[in-house]
C-alpha cells in the first residue's frame, strides 16, 4: 500500500482501460488510496460503454480520442502502439502527464524511463510524457541496481521465462484451449503464437532482428542501459515464452567489478527496496511464478557464485508482469512526482 499523503486530489484518465493491464492498473488504484477526484475510463470504440466497477461505484467507459483528456493530471496509457502514439501527445499537450507502457517512447532521449526504486530523480526532467519499461526488464533491473552501487556491474547475461499474459488475454485463452485439447489427445492449433504454446517454450518473443536477437531482447538491453545510466553496459539476453498464465521469470548471470560472496549479496538485496529476497535451498525455497502472481514485489532467490567466473554472480527473480511489471509501475512513477511536488 502507498504511504503516499497528499492534501490535493488529481483528476486520471485511463486509456485501454477495459485490457488485463488496465484491469490491473484499477485494482492497484483502489487499494493504493491515490489521492482521486475524478477517474474517466477509455477504450476503443468497441469497448465503450461497457461498465467498470471500481470501489463502490460503477463507471461508463468511452471511447478514447485526442479530446478525451481536458482536465486531467494523469494519464495513463497502456493499449496498443498506434494508441500510444497519437494518445501520449495529445494528454502532454492538454496539460496532462502521460505515463506510457508501450515501447514506442522508451528510448526516446525527452522521455523518461522509470523504475521508481533505481531511477525516481528522472521523473523531474519529463516534458509530459514517461515510459515505464518493458514487464522483463523491470524486475531484472530492480536486482541489478543495489548490487551495482556497492559492486559496479561490468556484464550481464539473462534469459527469461515470460508468461503468456504478457501477450494479453487472447494468449491466456489460447493456452487454456491448447492444453485441454492436448490433454484429450486433440491437435493443438496456435493462433495468437507461430507455435503451441501448451507444454511447450517457443524461444521468440517479439519479431526477430538482423543481428539474430528478437525485438523483446533488444529492449531489455537498451532499456537496462537507460535505466541505470550506463550507455555501454554489455548484455545479452534470451527471451523464452512459457506455458505460464502470470509471472515473469529471468536467470541472471553477472559480472561484477570484484568478488563478491553470496552471502554479501544476499545481505544487500534483503534491503533492496522492492525486492524480497527467498533464498532457502534446504528447505527448496526460491520464487516462483505462482507465488509472485498477484503480488507487487519483486523476488529473487538461488544467489550463488558464478562458477564460471572469478568475479561472477547468479540468480533467479520472479515478479508478476501485470503488476510492477506494468500497472504499479505506472502508478508509482505518478505517486513519485506527487510526493516531489512536481504535478
Amino acid at each position: 500500500m502507498s504511504h503516499l499523503r497528499s492534501d490535493k486530489l488529481y483528476n486520471v484518465a485511463v486509456v485501454g482501460a477495459t485490457g488485463a493491464v488496465g484491469q490491473q492498473f484499477l485494482h492497484i488504484l483502489a487499494s493504493r488510496h491515490f489521492p482521486l477526484r475524478s477517474l474517466r475510463l477509455l477504450a476503443s470504440k468497441r469497448s465503450a460503454g461497457r461498465r467498470i466497477t471500481f470501489g463502490e461505484r460503477e463507471i461508463e467507459v468511452q471511447e478514447a480520442t485526442s479530446r478525451s483528456f481536458s482536465g486531467a493530471d494523469f494519464v495513463f496509457i497502456s493499449a496498443t502502439d498506434e494508441a500510444s502514439r497519437q494518445f501520449a501527445p495529445a494528454a502532454a499537450k492538454a496539460g496532462a502527464i502521460a505515463i506510457d507502457d508501450s515501447g514506442v517512447w522508451r528510448m526516446e532521449p525527452n522521455v523518461p524511463l522509470v523504475v521508481p526504486e533505481v531511477n525516481a530523480d528522472d521523473v523531474a526532467h519529463h516534458q509530459g510524457i514517461l515510459a515505464i519499461p518493458n514487464c522483463s526488464t523491470t524486475p531484472v533491473v530492480m536486482v541489478l541496481w543495489p548490487l551495482h552501487r556497492v559492486n559496479p556491474v561490468k556484464r550481464v547475461v539473462v534469459a527469461t521465462y515470460q508468461s503468456v499474459s504478457g501477450t494479453g488475454q487472447s494468449a491466456v485463452n489460447e493456452l487454456t484451449e491448447q492444453a485441454r485439447r492436448v490433454l484429450e489427445n486433440q491437435r493443438a492449433m496456435p493462433h495468437v503464437y507461430p507455435h503451441q504454446i501448451a507444454f511447450n517454450l517457443l524461444p521468440e518473443i517479439g519479431s526477430f532482428k538482423d543481428d539474430g536477437y528478437t525485438s523483446e531482447e533488444w529492449k531489455m538491453t537498451v532499456e537496462t542501459r537507460k535505466i541505470m545510466h550506463e550507455p555501454d553496459l554489455p548484455l545479452s539476453a534470451t527471451c523464452v515464452r512459457v506455458p505460464v498464465y502470470v509471472g515473469h521469470s529471468a536467470a541472471v548471470h553477472v559480472e561484477m567489478s570484484r568478488a563478491m560472496e553470496a552471502e554479501e549479496a544476499q545481505a544487500i538485496l534483503r534491503e533492496a527496496p522492492g525486492v524480497i529476497l527467498q533464498d532457502d535451498p534446504s528447505i527448496s525455497l526460491y520464487p516462483q511464478p505462482w507465488t509472485a502472481a498477484g503480488r507487487d514485489e519483486v523476488f529473487v532467490g538461488r544467489v550463488r557464485q558464478d562458477s564460471s567466473h572469478p568475479s561472477g554472480l547468479a540468480f533467479w527473480v520472479v515478479s508478476d508482469n501485470l503488476r510492477k511489471g506494468a500497472a504499479l509501475n505506472a502508478l508509482q512513477i505518478a505517486e513519485e512526482m506527487i510526493s516531489r511536488g512536481l504535478v
